[in-house]
Order: structure tokens, then sequence, then C-alpha cells
């Protein structure tokens, strides 16, 4: 039995802000974790790959308004930031 994956420890690196933005972020980023789990079986943003996140930004979200698109972008840029930090440290 596999733990499941701590998408607020991953994130705590790269998250500022206010509590309730932090807590939007955490919130989106599940969001979108459960999203592509459903669709790609993959669990964690370590075996993302980039067109993951564009599936997400564009297929899921595209009947909400521009103003969620927007703060579904934010998380997205914050994943990959944190990801790109920890592939940085790796070289």
């Amino acid at each position: 039995m596999t733990k499941p994956f701590d998408m607020a420890l991953f994130l705590s690196g790269v998250l500022s802000g206010s509590q309730a933005t932090q807590q939007r972020h955490l919130r989106q980023a599940r969001i979108m974790q459960a999203a592509i789990q459903q669709r790609w079986r993959r669990d964690n943003p370590w075996t993302w790959q980039l067109k993951h996140l564009r599936w997400f930004l564009t297929r899921q979200l595209r009947d909400h308004s521009d103003t969620t698109r927007y703060y579904y972008r934010l998380t997205a840029l914050l994943i990959w930031k944190r990801l790109r930090t920890e592939r940085k440290l790796l070289l």
C-alpha cells in the first residue's frame, strides 16, 4: 500500500503570499492532480510532462471563466517552478 502524494509538502518551498492564496494554490493543485491521475494514471508531479498540464489548462478548464483559468495557470507555474528548482539542484 502506497501513501498518497502530499501536494502541500511538494509546494511548500514555492508557496508565498497570504494564507488564503496558499490554500487556493493547494486546492487547485490537488484538483489538477486528481484530473491528471484519472486521465493518465500519473499520481504526482514528478511523473507529469508539459502535455499533462497543457491538457488540464485547455481541456478541463474550457468551460470555466477567464479568471478561473488565470488562477489555475498561476498554480501550474508554481508546480513547474518547483520541478525546475529541484532539477537544477540535481544537476
